[in-house]
């Protein structure tokens, strides 16, 4: 959606206009996926993915996140469930080295999916507004969005990927985080076959999306919790969220891909937590409002 103030009326656009309209999901330092799989995990070049950012504890990252907006993210509420204080870096690369292109933010508003249910992992999606908008550049765009499960499934997605600076294999839950943005390339799994008895066992929910390779060779692991799972349209040549990373059965085994929160269910939970999560700074403060018109007029 799109947020904007005229008087003291918030208009809230619909999620398919808006991102048919605004520029999102584009690489601008990059063309198409080529043809050729990508076996395994890999490090992904400078703005590979610019929606991609990491969320920081104390200058460490914790979490991963995607830019919907310049002042928008989208991340994993059980990375939210008991921390309080973050920031958010956009245009990152390298943990220790952020570099000339990395910008900062402080987060003004949290909203998580009040259904989310720490046991089985349903409605693991949490919404952020930041205290100011990011700053567009090659290394730093917002990601586009289905509107709804039936528009994701006229998108033709094809070419999916993971990203994120999670540890490359699993320790115990403690694997030592990458120092470098991670990609790999995986496949989207129907639920029936992820909710096999030798895979999860029925536990997957309409509200999931699994993704991975049947082998395991490409997977998602701790430290990439609420990054996206994103695919790229061939019937838009644009990328968008399909799902939230959100937990696996450790990394990389064999028919234990990794589980995501699967974007296309929550559209309208999206619009209504970002109108909630508005009103509330409205009420705190209409200089911040102000600001956020701005900065969605210069996405237009």
């Amino acid at each position: 959606m799109l947020l904007s103030l005229y008087g003291n009326s918030i208009l809230i656009f619909n999620l398919k206009l808006f991102f048919s309209l605004l520029g999102c999901g584009e690489r601008p330092l990059f063309g198409p996926p080529g043809a050729s799989r990508i076996v395994g995990g890999r490090e992904a070049p400078e703005g590979a993915w610019p929606w991609q950012v990491s969320i920081q504890i104390q200058y460490r990252h914790h979490c991963g996140g995607t830019l919907l907006s310049s002042v928008w993210v989208l991340t994993a509420t059980h990375c939210f469930y008991h921390h309080l204080y973050f920031r958010v870096v956009a245009g990152l690369n390298t943990l220790s080295s952020p570099g000339k292109y990395a910008q900062v933010r402080s987060i003004r508003g949290v909203k998580m999916h009040d259904g989310y249910n720490i046991i089985t992992s349903d409605n693991d999606v949490t919404l952020l507004l930041l205290s100011s908008p990011f700053k567009f550049t090659n290394y730093i765009q917002p990601i586009c969005l289905p509107g709804d499960v039936i528009h994701e499934a006229m998108l033709n997605l094809s070419h999916c990927f993971v990203s994120g600076w999670g540890s490359t294999y699993y320790k115990g839950g403690k694997g030592p985080l990458t120092n470098k943005l991670q990609e790999a390339e995986v496949e989207l799994i129907d639920r029936r076959t992820c909710n096999r008895v030798t895979w999860y066992n029925g536990i997957i929910t309409e509200k999931m999306i699994c993704a991975g390779l049947e082998s395991g060779a490409a997977d998602s692991c701790q430290g990439d919790s609420g990054g996206p799972l994103q695919c790229y349209s061939e019937n838009q040549d644009r990328f968008y969220q399909v799902g939230v990373t959100s937990f696996g059965d450790e990394c990389g085994l064999p028919h234990k891909p990794g589980v995501y929160a699967r974007v296309s269910i929550f559209s309208k939970w999206l619009t209504a937590s970002q109108t909630a999560v508005a009103a509330s700074v409205h009420r705190a403060s209409t200089g911040v409002i102000a600001a956020l018109l701005a900065a969605a007029l210069t996405l237009l």
